[in-house]
């Protein structure tokens, strides 16, 4: 097989694909106008917006008007806890989260705390599921927001939304999802969820990156988060990003309509990697629930080896991969979601997330498990620690 590029960080980033960029060619060039302006020009522009709140709105069995559009799934995860805390207030300062979300909450939550919140952060069970008797358990009186990931975007595992729902409703909690990466990739029903606020992102499916959605359940009394204008029914300002808000339309129409056929396929792909890495590379595991999680996802990590010398290799071989989150890319502390699911530092430094597309082929993962056994046994050989496991006996 020739060296060419093997993009598996698709939890990172997802090319944009020609139907969303054909969609929003129109409104670069000629459709440009301001879709807040009065004058018929402008129509066009409104009209597309009104049309793209719609197609988002009925993949999450929302109504039209639940739908915000925002600069991203990091401005819609602020906008949820801040405004959530601030409009409820009166209510009580208590807010519970896990120890595995997504740094836009988890740092949204510590500067909450800052301002005189509590916030609970709920542990994991190894394989990265919330225990619901622990949620249970931490609802108080003077909790006012419960916000849980749809899916983690570092090991893949699919929370149980619609049992914390449930509970949050029980207890008359708000309920918001971070489903960045659950959206269009996995079903999500927000009435059937007790869902009250939801983020996504355009570029996690195939659409452009600054672009995001809110659903913000009718009835639910949060506010404006960014400030400046009536845009949005008064509750985000900014002149709209028509053609963000037009290709993640496309984006997201194309991936709720092809989820269940792409979703098969890369599960079948997904557990053909996943098989030949632990049959074949020794002393190695799999982080995330085996089977609850995203169809794309495969996480690992390699005992006696560094998680940044192995991207760099498989980088000079053509692929792309990660060794978590893209927001935190050039930390040299551990993933705090392995540390969460009890991983040892030392275990949680070795780790390789690699997540597929509909365009991954069972022959670029031949390819990218034929050169991962190579360079762990590169790596490993130049590891003391490794060298005193063998010489111990451990290794037989």
């Amino acid at each position: 097989m020739d060296k060419k590029l093997i993009y598996l960080d698709n939890a990172a980033t997802t090319k944009l694909s020609d139907e969303a960029f054909e969609a929003m060619l129109p409104y670069l060039k000629e459709d440009y106008a301001n879709p807040s302006a009065i004058y018929s020009f402008a129509e066009k522009s409104h009209s597309t917006i009104d049309e793209a709140r719609a197609t988002i709105a009925k993949i999450i069995g929302a109504k039209t008007e639940e739908i915000y559009f925002t600069g991203g799934g990091s401005e819609s995860d602020n906008w949820a806890l801040k405004a959530t805390a601030e409009a409820y207030s009166q209510k009580g300062k208590h807010i519970i989260t896990s120890k595995i979300e997504h740094h836009a909450i988890l740092h949204t939550a510590q500067w909450l705390e800052k301002q005189g919140y509590e916030v609970t952060y709920l542990d994991v069970d190894p394989d990265g599921l919330v225990d619901l008797e622990q949620l249970k358990a931490a609802i108080r009186p003077d909790t006012i927001l419960i916000s849980i990931m749809a899916a983690n975007n570092e090991i893949g595992t699919v929370e149980p939304l619609k049992e914390i729902g449930q509970i949050a409703h029980e207890h008359g909690v708000l309920f918001h999802t971070d489903a960045v990466q659950a959206f269009s990739h996995i079903p999500i029903n927000v009435d059937e969820m007790n869902i009250d606020m939801l983020s996504a992102s355009g570029h996690k499916i195939h659409g452009p990156k600054g672009i995001g959605i809110m659903y913000i359940r009718k009835g639910v009394r949060i506010r404006s988060f960014i400030h400046g204008g009536a845009q949005e029914r008064s509750r985000r300002a900014g002149t709209h990003n028509v053609p963000g808000i037009v290709g993640m339309a496309k984006a997201a129409e194309i991936s709720a309509h092809n989820m269940e056929k792409n979703g098969l396929a890369e599960t079948e792909l997904r557990d053909y990697l996943i098989d030949r890495v632990l049959r074949e590379i020794p002393h190695c595991r799999l982080n995330g629930h085996r089977t609850h999680r995203l169809p794309n996802n495969a996480n690992f990590c390699f005992r006696f080896i560094e998680g940044e010398s192995l991207l760099i290799l498989l980088d000079q071989n053509g692929i792309c991969g990660s060794s978590g989150s893209a927001c935190t890319s050039g930390s040299l502390d551990p993933s705090h979601v392995l540390l969460a699911i009890g991983l040892p530092h030392e275990i949680a430094h070795g780790s390789l997330r690699l997540t597929l597309s509909e365009d991954t082929t069972r022959e670029e993962i031949d390819f990218v498990v034929d050169k991962l056994k190579e360079i762990i046994d590169r790596l490993r050989g130049m590891s003391p620690l490794y060298e005193d496991f063998v010489k111990s006996g451990k290794e037989a």
